[in-house]
């Protein structure tokens, strides 16, 4: 009987070591939750600034065209630098929280496999950036909301092979709420919202509480 729970045990040990070998497990729940929370505050920042455009929506019909161009040009880059600023927050304090979960567990963070999850991560992410500049340029701010959201999603998948299988269903719930979104042209921010915003909370909820508490 001991024999058997001995070789149980290295069965499990074994299995511990393979998966930690070809999983990077020391992502952080809590660092889903400061993103949602970051979208979050986003989101009223970029809502707050419209309203104001809204509001002065007469004065910019009575301007000429050059300077309707220039009032959008204004509230597309105040939206790029929020939407950068959300970013860069969320992973500052993701690599933070990241680092402090692999100190813990007594792993390292940076290894081939946090390389692979990278790469796996930003090429769909990367090419989604560049495709909504693309319709920025071409006047298509409709969908870009939509498109960063099926994008995202895309890439959580593609990188979910590397990480936690729970990353692969929040991806496959963005794919859905991004083309949801793409329906209902003009409450971009609020699928935004919700997308990067509840999802992610409730997300980074779920990790925390299942594998670190």
């Amino acid at each position: 009987m001991e024999d058997q729970k001995e070789h149980l045990q290295a069965l499990s040990d074994i299995r511990s070591m393979m998966e930690r070998s070809s999983r990077f497990i020391s992502l952080s729940g809590l660092s889903g939750v400061f993103a949602g929370v970051f979208a979050l505050i986003g989101a009223y920042l970029a809502y707050a600034k419209i309203g104001s455009y809204a509001e002065n929506y007469r004065t910019m019909i009575q301007m000429d065209r050059g300077g309707r161009v220039e009032v959008v040009n204004e509230l597309i880059t105040y939206l790029f630098f929020v939407a950068g600023g959300v970013l860069v927050a969320s992973l500052l304090v993701g690599c933070l929280l990241t680092m402090r979960n692999s100190r813990k567990k007594g792993i390292r963070t940076w290894d081939s496999t946090a390389q692979r999850l990278l790469i796996n991560l930003a090429i769909p992410l990367a090419t989604g950036g560049l495709f909504c500049l693309i319709m920025l340029y071409h006047g298509d701010i409709g969908l870009v909301a939509p498109a960063t959201l099926i994008f995202y999603g895309l890439s959580l998948i593609n990188a979910s092979k590397y990480t936690f299988n729970d990353i692969r269903y929040l991806g496959i719930c963005e794919i859905i709420l991004g083309l949801t979104a793409s329906f209902y042209i003009g409450y971009g921010l609020f699928f935004w919202a919700v997308g990067f915003g509840v999802l992610h909370i409730v997300y980074g909820a779920v990790m925390y509480f299942k594998y670190e508490r």
